[in-house]
């Protein structure tokens, strides 16, 4: 395709996702079914732009506010994805001589939103938690997430599948936390691999693998995967216990169960038994009460702990919003808790970075429920052999009136700390 034409479909697409009517991964999808002759550069290099503009979408409209022409195209100019040389093939003089002026800006002269590039109220929150430490995560979210897989151990070993993927021109590393996991550089096409179409390795954050490793399932177990979606989290379970016991996979959208069928027959296991339901005290739920070893509430949330992969989230979620999840957050897991066993294991998770959806929630729940202990998470991944156990950890924020600090401590997963998405876990056992 010619530069030209090029730049005009980016500056289409930006347009597209900037009226966040639709997630942006969705929109884009459209575009491309839309537009069938496109090759795979210049897909890459539409998506990229597109979610560029996103991840930086304040600045880039201040500086967009200078120059001649449409908005969209200078915002698309600003984040297009590719040599600068095929660019300047598509600019006229006054594009880019305006392009190179924007280039010179130093970042230490830029207003603070025009740095974080993320809304005021979100801005302050991160601010409020980390300090100093908001800025790294501010331009690490900016950045494109790393793809990280998770190696099918009912099938396969870590390092034999690093191998064979070495072997068809896929380098990757594996995961400092998780025994299951590899880090891949860029988007290589996983689905044409044989790795892939047996089942021997699914797409998944390493945060969301260290999720499924803190649920701790065993061989002859029953286990619920509470919200299960598309169902990563309750393949790593079924890959733990052996493809034995009974694990069942609940969510209230039967569309995303559909999505779980296909990767569950490539993964080799027989224990899984997806179920939808039609809210938190379906039925299903009630037969179950008391009787379930492990049970895994992976809530719905804000999802601001996956800005590098879904940066429009923070442009369409809003504050009322969060509140109103929190309310069936807590719902949510007070109705699943009903059903572990005395002994059994309950663990809560989100991939937020708002406290209001993740430490309070625990607060809360452990303050209602005294039959429900909580475990130190740091000390349960030590126990799990994860190296470095301490740092993906943070203390209970809460204090009791003497003094002492309540509960154990939550794992608490940072980007720009642990190269993961943003997570939360909290655990606990059934007196």
């Amino acid at each position: 395709m010619h530069p030209k034409a090029l730049l005009d479909a980016c500056a289409d697409l930006v347009r597209l996702v900037l009226q966040f009517e639709h997630p942006a991964d969705a929109v884009v999808s459209r575009y491309f079914r839309e537009h069938r002759s496109l090759g795979p550069r210049e897909r890459a290099t539409l998506a990229e732009t597109a979610f560029a503009v996103l991840r930086k979408k304040l600045l880039f409209e201040q500086l967009a506010r200078s120059g001649s022409g449409p908005k969209e195209r200078k915002l698309a100019i600003l984040g297009f994805f590719g040599p600068r040389d095929f660019l300047a093939a598509a600019l006229n003089d006054t594009e880019k001589q305006w392009l190179a002026t924007c280039d010179a800006i130093p970042a230490d002269a830029l207003m603070a939103p025009h740095r974080h590039n993320l809304p005021e109220w979100m801005a302050k929150a991160l601010q409020d938690q980390l300090g100093e430490d908001f800025w790294a995560l501010a331009e690490n979210l900016q950045q494109p997430g790393t793809l990280g897989l998770r190696v099918n151990t009912f099938q396969a070993k870590r390092s034999d599948i690093q191998k064979e993927l070495a072997q068809a021109g896929i380098p990757s590393k594996p995961t400092p936390y998780s025994p299951w996991g590899l880090r891949l550089e860029g988007k290589p096409a996983l689905q044409k691999t044989d790795a892939f179409t047996r089942g021997a390795i699914e797409v998944q954050d390493e945060g969301s693998q260290l999720l499924a490793l803190l649920v701790d399932a065993h061989r002859g177990e029953m286990v619920v995967d509470f919200c299960a979606g598309a169902g990563g989290k309750t393949l790593a379970l079924g890959a733990s216990m052996r493809s034995t016991g009974r694990l069942y996979a609940f969510d209230v959208s039967g569309h995303r169960l559909d999505a779980l069928k296909p990767r569950m027959a490539r993964s080799g296991l027989s224990n899984v038994h997806p179920a939808a339901i039609a809210h938190e005290r379906d039925d299903r739920v009630k037969r179950l009460a008391g009787k379930i070893d492990r049970v895994l509430v992976d809530a719905p949330c804000s999802g601001l702990g996956t800005l590098r992969r879904n940066p429009d989230l923070k442009w369409r979620q809003k504050p009322q919003a969060v509140q109103e999840l929190t309310e069936k957050q807590l719902a949510i897991l007070q109705s699943a808790s009903r059903m572990v066993k005395s002994g059994g294991r309950l663990v809560y998770a989100t991939c937020s970075v708002l406290p209001e959806e993740n430490e309070l929630i625990a607060q809360a729940f452990s303050a209602a429920n005294p039959d429900f202990v909580p475990l130190n998470a740091a000390q349960e991944l030590e126990r799990l052999k994860v190296p470095g156990a301490e740092g993906l950890c943070a203390p209970a924020v809460s204090v009791d009136e003497d003094g002492t600090r309540t509960g154990g401590d939550f794992l608490r997963l940072w980007p720009h700390r642990h190269g993961t998405d943003g997570f939360f876990a909290a655990v606990w056992t059934r007196k």
